[in-house]
C-alpha cells in the first residue's frame, strides 16, 4: 500500500474535456463530481492533505503507517469490516501514500456510492486506535520496508540518493519511513496525527462515474456534513537550500548488477505560476512553461523503443542494459529529474555516466528535430482514450491535482501546453537545470549475494 500511482501526462490529458462539478460543505470539506453516464461503475476517493513531507525526524513513515491503521475499525465497523463490506457489494478498495497526500479509494457499482460515503465518514472521525492492533501492524510495515527497500538494492539506492540530494526539503524523508523511527513510534504519536490531520477541512473527495452532482451533494451533506471542522493546519513548505556543487554517494549492497542514478533538482509546477486564469487556454498567457518542457525532455530520452536511450545507449552503443528517466512535475515542492540504469555486461557505471552526460550535452547544444519533437508530444496525448476508460485513474488524478494545490482545471490546458513546447525551450531547461550544481550521483556497488559461489 505504500506506493502511490504516478500522475503521468497521459493521465492528466485524459481529463481535458471531462466536465467537473465542485462544491464545499460548511465544515470545509471539498468535493469534485465528474459525470460519466456511459460508465457502469463509480470511483469514489478522498485524500487527506498530509503525507511524508509533513513528518519530521522521529516520526517518519507516520502517514503511511496511519494509512494501514485506517482499516483497523470503528465501533460501528470493527477491524476488517471496511474491505469486507466493499467486497460484498462487488467493489474494490485501495489506499496509498505519497509525500503530499494520503488517499483512500473505492470502485463500486454506481448505485452503491452511499456505502462508500457512509464507511469513509465513519472512519474519518471515529477510528479506534488499539495498542494490540498497533503492535501487529507496525511489524507488518517494518517487514514491508525490509522487503521493498532493505532487500531491494535499487530501491535502497534511490532512497539514499533522495536523502543526499535534499538537504532541507522534507522530500528527503522516505514515504515508508526510516526503520529506527518505525521501531520507536507509539500509539500516542498515531492519535496525535489523527487528531491533527484527519478533519473534513483538510480533505478533498472526488467521485467519477454514472452519478448526478445533485445526488452526490445530498449524500455528502448526509454523511460528511455533520463532521466537525478541525483546527487549521500548516503544510510543510520548507524549500530546499541552494546546492553548491555536485554530490556523490556510493551504496554497497548485495546485488547482481551495478546501478547508476543521476538526480537533478528541477522545478515542479507551482500553483501561483500555473496560469489558472480565464485565458489559460492561450499558450502565450504567461504561465510557467518550464515543467512542461522538462516533461517533454524526459520523453525524448526515455519515451519507448524509439527514444534516445533505447536507440543509442542500449541498441547502438551497447553501453546500457537498461536506462530510464523519471521526472516529478506534480508535487507541492520542487522535486527531481532522475536518470538511471544498469551498465551493459562488460561496461562500467563510469562509462554509463559518460554516456548519460553525452546525451544531456546533446540536448543542451543541439535543437531537437521537429519530427522527434512531434513524436514525443504524440506519445503524451496518445493514451487519452485509454485513460478515460478508467474511473479510478480519473478520480485519482483530479484528487492529486487538487490536494497539491494545482487545481483540477490544470487538466483542461495540459495537452495544449505540451503541444506548445518548443525545441528552444527544451534546450533552455537542459542548460538551466541539468547541470552539476544541481546533481547528485548515486552508485550501487554490488556485494556478493548470500550463498553465491
Amino acid at each position: 500500500l505504500v506506493v502511490a500511482p504516478v500522475v503521468t501526462p497521459e493521465a492528466v490529458s485524459a481529463q481535458a474535456r471531462v466536465p467537473v462539478e465542485e462544491f464545499e460543505l460548511d465544515n470545509g470539506m471539498r468535493f469534485l463530481a465528474v459525470v460519466r453516464p456511459e460508465m457502469t461503475t463509480v470511483a469514489a476517493g478522498w485524500a487527506a492533505h498530509v503525507g511524508s513531507a509533513n513528518e519530521r525526524p522521529g516520526i517518519t513513515g507516520m502517514s503511511h503507517f496511519f494509512e494501514h491503521m485506517m482499516f483497523k475499525g470503528t465501533a460501528l465497523h470493527p477491524a476488517g469490516e471496511f474491505s469486507r463490506i466493499i467486497a460484498d457489494h462487488g467493489g474494490r478498495d485501495n489506499a496509498f501514500t505519497g509525500p503530499d497526500y494520503t488517499a483512500y479509494f473505492q470502485t463500486l457499482e454506481s448505485s452503491r456510492l452511499a456505502i462508500s460515503f457512509r464507511l469513509e465518514a465513519d472512519r474519518m472521525q471515529n477510528l479506534i486506535l488499539r495498542q494490540e492492533e498497533f503492535d501487529k501492524e507496525i511489524e507488518v510495515v517494518k517487514e514491508e520496508r525490509r522487503l521493498r527497500t532493505e532487500d531491494q538494492p535499487q530501491s535502497y539506492l534511490y532512497e539514499t540518493a533522495r536523502a543526499t540530494a535534499f538537504q532541507t526539503s522534507p522530500y528527503r524523508y522516505p514515504v515508508i519511513g526510516w526503520m529506527q523511527d518505525l521501531e520507536t513510534m507509539t500509539v500516542s504519536d498515531l492519535a496525535d496525527w489523527y487528531q491533527k490531520w484527519y478533519a473534513p477541512n483538510n480533505a478533498t473527495l472526488v467521485v467519477v462515474g454514472d452519478v448526478e452532482p445533485e445526488a452526490v451533494y445530498t449524500l455528502a451533506k448526509r454523511y460528511f456534513g455533520g463532521l466537525p471542522r478541525g483546527a487549521p493546519v500548516a503544510l510543510n513548505s520548507l524549500e530546499e537550500v541552494p546546492q553548491r556543487g555536485m554530490k556523490r554517494v556510493t551504496v554497497k549492497r548485495p546485488a547482481e548488477l551495478p546501478y547508476l542514478l543521476m538526480a537533478y533538482k528541477t522545478p515542479a509546477l507551482k500553483p501561483a505560476a500555473a496560469g489558472l486564469a480565464d485565458d489559460m487556454a492561450d499558450p502565450a498567457a504567461g504561465y510557467d512553461w518550464e515543467p512542461y518542457a522538462l516533461e517533454v525532455l524526459a520523453g525524448i530520452l526515455d519515451g519507448g523503443d524509439s527514444a534516445r536511450f533505447a536507440r543509442r545507449l542500449i541498441r547502438a552503443d551497447e553501453v546500457a542494459a537498461a536506462a530510464g528517466v523519471s521526472y516529478q512535475w506534480a508535487s507541492r515542492l520542487d522535486n527531481l529529474l532522475s536518470i538511471s540504469g544498469n551498465p551493459a555486461s562488460g561496461r562500467s557505471t563510469a562509462e554509463l555516466e559518460r554516456a548519460f552526460r553525452a546525451e544531456i550535452l546533446d540536448l543542451q547544444t543541439r535543437p531537437v528535430s521537429g519530427a522527434e519533437l512531434e513524436r514525443v508530444k504524440a506519445q503524451v496525448i496518445s493514451s487519452e482514450v485509454y485513460e478515460q476508460d478508467s474511473v479510478f485513474f480519473q478520480a485519482y488524478v483530479l484528487g492529486v491535482l487538487e490536494t497539491i494545490g494545482l487545481s483540477w482545471r490544470l487538466a483542461e490546458t495540459y495537452v495544449e501546453r505540451v503541444r506548445a513546447v518548443t525545441a528552444t525551450q527544451i534546450m533552455a531547461v537542459a542548460r538551466k537545470y541539468l547541470v552539476d550544481d544541481r546533481l547528485t550521483v548515486a552508485e550501487l556497488e554490488p556485494l556478493p549475494l548470500a550463498g553465491a559461489d
